[in-house]
């Protein structure tokens, strides 16, 4: 799981989210030099459906809210690797102007091969919400989203991982096939697709310890109910 590649700005209130691309060239090329293989969440769910086995080495690298410097830094050291990625896209609150990808450059990830899901409108405290409002972040955003980019948008990513048994329901109710926490943990054939767990990766992380930290949770426990 990544947010910003750049170089994190004075005082910016979560520096942590702020991967150098270079430190991401350097992790990419460690998966790759790992056995790694870059996936998206859609090539993945065929294998569950049919019970088969999983490709050698999946990973799948997802991007959270939209920033422009996932297009701009990410995408092209993704591309010489000849990898897809998930772009969970936030509506709403990220602008261009703030950082935000435009139109064109989501339809351009779409193009290269990138699976494009969603995070909702706004990144809201998604359990603190009432029905109304919760339908609106989840089954209208993926209604947008499909309409505007003519993809299917089959997986739903929890604004900071928050999520409760409503959320749950509500998300499965608007056709989404699974959702991804912040969860540390592996995914495997076993796993609820609704509680899909993901490793955050920070700055300063470098090639060995992303290596280590993905070996170090393949016996984590599932993610909880509720987070």
């Amino acid at each position: 799981m990544y947010h910003v590649i750049n170089r994190a700005p004075p005082n910016v209130r979560f520096p942590g989210l702020y991967v150098l691309p270079a430190a991401f060239a350097a992790q990419m090329s460690a998966l790759a030099a790992a056995g790694y293989r870059g996936v998206t969440l859609d090539q993945l769910v065929r294998p569950v459906a049919r019970r088969a086995p999983f490709p050698s080495h999946p990973i799948v690298i997802t991007f959270d809210n939209g920033y422009r410097s996932q297009y701009m830094n990410a995408f092209p050291i993704l591309r010489r690797l000849g990898w897809p990625a998930v772009e969970n896209l936030q509506l709403s609150g990220l602008p261009p102007s703030q950082g935000g990808l435009d139109t064109r450059q989501v339809r351009r990830l779409v193009q290269a091969g990138w699976e494009l899901d969603t995070q909702g409108f706004s990144h809201a405290d998604l359990p603190t919400l009432n029905l109304a409002q919760l339908r609106h972040e989840v089954r209208d955003a993926r209604m947008v989203i499909r309409r505007r980019y003519h993809v299917p948008v089959h997986w739903f990513c929890y604004p900071s991982g928050r999520y409760d048994d409503a959320v749950v329901t509500v998300v499965k109710s608007s056709g989404y096939i699974g959702a991804t926490t912040v969860v540390p943990g592996w995914a495997n054939q076993r796993i609820d697709l609704y509680r899909l767990p993901r490793l955050r990766v920070l700055a300063g992380t470098s090639p060995s310890a992303l290596l280590g930290l993905i070996a170090g949770t393949r016996e984590d426990r599932p993610p909880p109910n509720s987070f």
